[in-house]
């Protein structure tokens, strides 16, 4: 059985920004958002896992849907989580607007916040609303991070700053948008997948009821089967997509499947996302490459 130590809520795939380096395609239009009922039933099922202790909200942008983020955080805190979310940040105008969205989450058992800023976000901007944020945080006694991912210059130009922050995965949006700007490695050197499987300590829900091992890959669904019989299942020997990437990364899902993939990619993601779309385009293993917002449909 999985070890599974969190669940990360895809509150909504809507967005009010639509950033290149997306890997689930998220944007104003972006349909997929859940209920009330669906996230009581979620962290209902969740209760059956005796191994998770943190549920955060995500997205897409999970504030813009307040009340259900508010009334989520007061549900899994009431179930004895710790609870995080991750935002953008778009609300916090100054520290006065940001202590006002935030405090009443607090109060309701919110106990971090993720936030993001880059140069996709629109870096100035972004940097002063995170800023507000991080304030506010501090101020109310929740632990802050800031997400940050490398210029496009660091893999364009051989530009290196430390403070650029992590890499970008170049999934999703960032496949199309933004990996074809980059000199990639041959497909042979792509042997492991930086998800880390079989250790998989964390799963993404989404509103369509997808457990993601990463996003565009289901292990099941909870709305047809229950989380923890999900996650009992023998997944890294059995899985059609997780095995071959446990066993050998994105070159041995190619090689298993029959595959040919191009010369070079910008990372492992790349490679497993364009394997992955070309079996989408085979119409093979439909009822695992899901939901189609990760790719682009």
């Amino acid at each position: 059985m999985v070890d599974l130590e969190s669940i990360h809520l895809l509150l909504t795939y809507k967005c009010d920004g639509e950033c290149d380096h997306c890997f689930v395609w998220s944007s104003p239009r972006a349909p997929g958002t859940m209920t009330l009922g669906f996230v009581e039933e979620t962290l209902k099922q969740a209760g059956e896992v005796s191994s998770i202790s943190y549920v955060c909200f995500e997205g897409g942008e999970p504030f813009l849907f307040y009340p259900l983020l508010a009334k989520g955080v007061e549900l899994a805190s009431k179930n004895g989580y710790k609870v995080g979310a991750v935002s953008n940040a778009y609300w916090a105008n100054d520290d006065r607007d940001a202590l006002l969205w935030l405090k009443p989450l607090v109060e309701l058992g919110l106990t971090d916040i993720s936030v993001s800023a880059d140069e996709y976000h629109g870096y100035e901007e972004s940097s002063r609303l995170v800023a507000n944020a991080s304030r506010a945080a501090n101020e109310l006694g929740i632990e802050s991070s800031v997400l940050r991912v490398r210029a496009m210059k660091c893999y364009t130009e051989g530009v290196e700053n430390d403070d650029d922050g992590g890499s970008i995965f170049f999934r999703g949006r960032a496949a199309s948008k933004l990996a074809p700007q980059v000199l990639g490695k041959p497909s042979s050197e792509f042997r492991s997948c930086p998800e880390e499987p079989p250790n998989i300590g964390r799963v993404h829900i989404d509103a369509y009821g997808n457990v993601l091992f990463c996003q565009g890959i289901s292990m099941g669904n909870i709305l047809e089967t229950p989380l923890k019989d999900v996650l009992s299942r023998r997944l890294c020997e059995q899985h059609p997509v997780i095995a071959p990437l446990a066993s050998g990364g994105p070159a041995a899902l190619a090689k298993h499947n029959g595959i040919r993939t191009k010369r070079s990619y910008a990372d492992a993601c790349h490679m497993c996302y364009d394997v992955r779309c070309r079996l989408r385009a085979k119409g093979l293993l439909n009822e695992i490459l899901l939901p189609d917002q990760s790719y682009g449909d």
